[in-house]
């Protein structure tokens, strides 16, 4: 009866460790080198320390804000503040706008107050009923101007919570 290998010595303790261990630096190390080879190829990874440069910023030319009685407001509240757009229409109508129509608009989770207007023509006109509303925003939209709507306001919770003071 020949036994062979049985005179092996015992395994040491943590052997199995090591091996995990090294497995594991190893499969990190590929993976790293994997995805900075793809990166470089994509030209995602830049070596380079040099900074591109920079365009200046310019200044966007806007309208002069004006009041203008011929063209009339459309008022929206866009809040779940009962009357706000009546109110927001009062304002208008003090200031010498004409209000056509104070409703609810489509959702009541506005944030932001916004003066749209339907062209470019009408955005000083825009900029003087925004500056009649504190914190109102203007924005070149045809969303409204295809119903008709040359100016519309939808108010938001800005606009709710700067009355409410």
């Amino acid at each position: 009866m020949d036994r062979v290998g049985a005179h092996r010595a015992p395994a040491r303790r943590g052997r199995r460790w090591v091996t995990f261990a090294w497995a594991a630096l190893a499969t990190v190390v590929l993976a790293g080198a994997g995805i900075a080879a793809v990166a470089a190829y994509n030209q995602r990874l830049d070596f380079d320390d040099t900074a591109l440069p920079t365009a200046p910023a310019s200044d966007v030319p806007t309208a002069e804000p004006t009041l203008a009685p011929d063209v009339t407001v459309a008022v929206l509240n866009g809040t779940t503040t009962g009357g706000l757009a009546a109110r927001a229409g009062e304002v208008l109508t003090s200031a010498g706008l004409p209000v056509g129509i104070t409703s609810n608009a489509d959702r009541s989770d506005i944030e932001q107050t916004v003066v749209y207007y339907a062209s470019a023509d009408l955005e000083g006109a825009a900029r003087g009923v925004a500056q009649q509303l504190p914190e109102a925003e203007v924005r070149l939209s045809e969303e409204f101007g295809d119903q008709g709507m040359q100016l519309v306001v939808v108010l938001g919770a800005d606009y709710a919570d700067a009355v409410a003071e």
